[in-house]
């Protein structure tokens, strides 16, 4: 059931005064635009004084965040002319370090990332430094359905005509190339720190560190994940929906060739399994476990966990035997819908204006499609209009609407769908699968759609 959350039970605005003093709850009564009226108006008026204080830095756009969203943020951004400071929290204390010659081990958190997400990191040179050994095209997709008399649906990129449906991507090498990048972009400065508070005016929005120090910006960008600090300090509120599942995510390698096939099993009671192509024979596995599953998995040995994926993979790959380290994590997962992906002066992007389940593999090229969304309507604007206009603001939600609610609906549907337990449900969804893999044209819009054509 999907509930709200991200509200105090009170309904109050907050305004942040420049002298110091603590927030202050001021009743509210009225539709949510009234209440952001109310609050923008407050800080407008009760934020004079903080324009009085030292600023350490000023810039045009200011991104917190410190995954490839935002990164790939600042890089779009500072190429299309605007200042960007990026602020990205301290190194965890904990955080492995890299490894010291040798082969580095494969990661286990990977993307599938689609035309979109090729296109725009093509267009800002990361896709060129990325390592194209340790990168996998995915040339065809093979989907069971549950059951003896499991459903298929089957895509291939002759189908699609183009020359690769996805790639897969390891997260560390794609921080790699874009940290890489940003080295060398001028407009760009990273800051470290951990943000406190944000104060937004008719002339900019700052945002407030621990140490003190103040960021000004005309716009701030949140892509800073499902978690989103600055979603928070703006009180948008949530749909939340947790799955009751956990993400098992490892690297194995296979006996047999994979082709570049990426394969994927609706169980029902086990979840969905997929299993992604890696360069040679290797696959990368996301296991979409309900949450007593997943407990299981996670007090088992890595080779006891291919044997049991050897009931799914064995007839199409063979064997599976751990890759070297072995390396195994359980991300959970859930529902995120905020109920706006704007506030004043502020954008979110990436899974702080929206987290989807993985079973599509889209996660991620939503949120480079924000980006591209966010990049268009900057480039658009009326020369009157600064980058924080609210105007500007609510042309960028406008344009990512219709794409996010179509993958929430799709990925959340698929889920409700394969997850009924009803052999009435599981008979229809499979002569579904089979129905849909004999309609070419349906077939091709669908994966047009995915590649982000």
């Amino acid at each position: 059931m999907i509930i709200a959350t991200g509200l105090r039970s009170r309904k109050t605005c907050r305004a942040v005064f420049g002298n110091g003093q603590d927030d202050m709850p001021v009743p509210f009564a009225g539709s949510r635009p009234l209440r952001r009226s109310i609050m923008f108006i407050m800080s407008t008026h009760t934020t004079s004084s903080a324009h009085h204080r030292n600023v350490d830095r000023r810039s045009d756009i200011c991104i917190v965040g410190n995954g490839a969203i935002a990164k790939t943020a600042a890089l779009g951004l500072s190429q299309a002319g605007h200042s960007v400071t990026l602020l990205v929290p301290p190194a965890r204390p904990d955080a492995p370090e890299a490894p010291a010659g040798g082969e580095k081990p494969w990661d286990v958190r990977v993307y599938a990332l689609n035309h979109t997400a090729h296109t725009l990191l093509s267009s800002l040179k990361v896709w060129g430094a990325l390592d194209m050994a340790r990168v996998a095209p995915v040339d065809a997709m093979d989907v069971q359905g549950d059951g003896e008399q499991g459903g298929h649906l089957g895509f291939d990129a002759f189908g699609a005509h183009a020359g690769s449906l996805a790639w897969i991507v390891e997260d560390s090498n794609l921080n790699q190339a874009l940290d890489a990048a940003l080295r060398f972009a001028q407009n760009v400065e990273t800051v470290t720190g951990r943000a406190c508070r944000i104060v937004s005016s008719a002339e900019d929005v700052e945002v407030e560190l621990e140490d003190g120090k103040v960021l000004a910006a005309q716009l701030l960008v949140g892509a800073d994940g499902r978690d989103s600090w600055v979603r928070g300090q703006c009180d948008i509120g949530i749909d939340y929906r947790s799955y009751h599942q956990r993400a098992i995510v490892a690297n194995f390698a296979c006996e047999q060739p994979h082709h570049n096939v990426a394969y994927q099993w609706f169980t029902c009671k086990e979840g969905i399994v997929a299993l992604l192509p890696l360069p040679g024979n290797k696959v990368s596995l996301v296991w979409s476990a309900p949450d007593t599953l997943a407990d299981t998995i996670m007090n088992e040995s890595l080779g006891e966990l291919a044997i049991r994926l050897g009931e799914y993979s064995e007839n199409k790959l063979g064997l599976l035997k751990p890759l070297q380290p072995e390396d195994v994590k359980a991300i959970p997962l859930a529902l995120v819908r905020p109920h706006a992906i704007t506030a004043p002066r502020v954008a979110l992007i990436g899974d702080a204006a929206h987290a989807v389940h993985p079973l599509a593999g889209h996660g991620m090229n939503l949120g480079f499609g924000d980006i591209n969304g966010l990049l268009d309507t900057l480039a658009a604007r009326d020369d009157h209009q600064g980058l924080g206009d609210e105007r500007l603001l609510a042309r960028y939600a406008r344009a990512r609407k219709e794409d996010v609610l179509l993958m929430q609906l799709a990925t959340d549907g698929l889920e409700r769908l394969f997850g009924a337990n009803l052999e009435p449900v599981r008979v229809v969804r499979n002569l579904g699968l089979n129905l849909l893999d004999k309609l070419p044209l349906v077939k091709r819009r669908l994966i047009a759609h995915a590649m982000g054509r």
